[in-house]
């Protein structure tokens, strides 16, 4: 009889920013599969349950793995920083089982993922649409990135970066804000939080035409404001449009 696959979602890394559904689903897997640093942020979870961990780049052997030991009865927990299902391992499972009408019951539990956690301890940037662009040409083509980043520059969306940058990928960073700066006003509030609520977190907030200076790496994500995005008390925040219809007062 087949097993199943808890595909979880495990937040920015801090256990008191674990949904309790995903704790749950540790507690109850018989083996738990992972990136090994993801695993060490969960080790004081189920340590008596028998995990397998395997290194940077290599999601496709950890998404057979897990399928393997379900296909053998196993209940298994597959763990991804963040929300499982943005830039995760949700995606990568569904693909491989496919069309596949196998007995293996999978299920993609949500977490905090960095984008949540990064607007929260900006905040308010997010009050208004947005657009989500990882910066890593591993699997996605540079030219469909930069792309995409000058269409969400000029329609005007407060737009959020994943992967900004690595110690050997500095192209697409650069080329990045190249293309902001030829859309938005260089004055435009940048937030950028690196670590988000771990021991080493860090959140700053700069000017458009500051970015590109700036020494970032891929725990690092950076939200750019758009043409309403303001600081207001060193928080950064993004009108709904609310003051357009009522109002609002001075706040006292």
């Amino acid at each position: 009889m087949a097993g199943s696959i808890s595909i979880i979602g495990i937040g920015p890394g801090a256990l008191n920013w674990l949904a309790p559904g995903a704790r749950l689903a540790l507690e109850n897997a018989e083996v738990i599969v992972g990136y090994r640093t993801y695993l060490k942020q969960i080790e004081s979870i189920a340590p008596q349950t028998p995990r397998e961990s395997s290194g940077m780049r290599h999601e496709v052997e950890r998404a057979r793995r897990a399928i393997e030991l379900a296909g053998d009865g196993k209940r298994v927990a597959l763990v991804s920083s963040g929300d499982s299902g943005i830039y995760g391992m949700a995606g990568l499972v569904l693909e491989m089982l496919g069309g596949n009408p196998a007995a293996i019951q999978v299920e993609v539990l949500p977490g905090i993922s960095a984008l949540n956690a990064a607007a929260s301890l900006l905040g308010a940037p997010l009050m208004t649409d947005f657009a989500v662009i990882s910066l890593s040409d591993l699997l996605t083509p540079l030219e469909d990135i930069l792309r995409r980043v000058g269409f969400a520059a000029q329609g005007g969306f407060v737009i959020c970066f994943y992967n900004p940058r690595s110690h050997r990928r500095t192209e697409p960073f650069e080329r990045a804000c190249q293309i902001l700066l030829k859309h938005c006003n260089p004055d435009t509030p940048v937030g950028v939080v690196k670590a988000a609520y771990r021991a080493e977190q860090e959140v700053r907030h700069v000017k458009l035409s500051d970015l590109s200076a700036l020494e970032i790496g891929m725990d690092t994500l950076v939200i750019v404001g758009n043409s309403t995005t303001q600081l207001l008390n060193g928080r950064m925040v993004t009108p709904r449009g609310y003051e357009r219809k009522y109002d609002l007062g001075d706040g006292s």
